[in-house]
């Protein structure tokens, strides 16, 4: 599959998939300036239609298991272009500031997290189950990064904004999904929901700065900040 980058995101995106080496996502067969040829990926299955299907937790294990490769260290170099997850978050303060609400809760609990981060590691910036790509004998590959540099535990917060709003926003789904990921990956449960509350705000705030429903993100951050109150010993930040 050949892809041409038009904007330095995507550049970005292709140097960290040649950084990646094939592990734990596509490979690159060849770049050259702004052209990118990738493997095509063609299993038939899917992590959206497993989600769906009833077998959530399958869905949210397997990407799990895919971000543990991803953010395994390489024994070389980062790419130079990675951008620090603080410039990532740039846009969530004034849309707190304009838009009030949960977002106030989203901006509090970022700047928080990024004021001091653990594990950092090169992260997607993009991981959901439709970045996520069935490679049959390879098993799921990665699709699509973003190319941040931060706390590893981000790179999982975009798993509870997908695969869509119907399975997202289910009762109890925030909770169990928390519990999932935190055994899965080897996250403290707390601090995991804290990077939900936040991406969920910056998802929401790009989204209302496109001038588009943010329901959905919206709706994520508002389940993220109960569940983090009604859990023992945590709270959310204040707004």
């Amino acid at each position: 599959m050949l892809k041409i980058a038009r904007e330095a995101e995507e550049r970005r995106g292709g140097a960290l998939l040649g950084w990646w080496g094939g592990e734990g996502a596509v490979r690159v067969l060849a770049q050259e300036g702004d052209a990118l040829l990738m493997e095509r990926v063609v299993g038939g299955a899917s992590l959206v239609q497993i989600a769906r299907s009833g077998r959530d937790d399958e869905a949210t294990r397997i990407l799990c298991g895919v971000a543990a490769g991803l953010h395994a260290p390489r024994g070389r170099p980062l790419p130079e272009t990675l951008v620090p997850l603080a410039r990532w978050f740039r846009e969530l303060q004034p849309a707190a500031a304009r838009h009030g609400g949960v977002l106030r809760k989203s901006a509090a609990t970022a700047r928080e997290l990024l004021a001091q981060q653990q594990e950092v590691v090169m992260l997607h910036g993009d991981f959901h189950h439709g970045n996520a790509l069935d490679a049959g004998p390879r098993g799921w590959l990665a699709i699509d990064p973003k190319g941040l540099l931060g706390e590893r535990g981000f790179d999982f917060a975009n798993i509870f904004c997908n695969p869509d709003l119907e399975v997202a926003t289910a009762p109890g789904r925030l909770a169990r999904q928390a519990d999932v990921v935190a055994a899965a990956a080897g996250l403290e449960r707390g601090r995991l929901l804290r990077w939900v509350l936040a991406y969920a705000g910056l998802s929401a705030a790009w989204t209302l700065g496109d001038g588009d429903d943010a329901g959905l993100a919206l709706a994520v951050a508002e389940a993220a900040a109960a569940e983090l109150v009604g859990s023992s010993g945590t709270s959310a930040a204040p707004g």
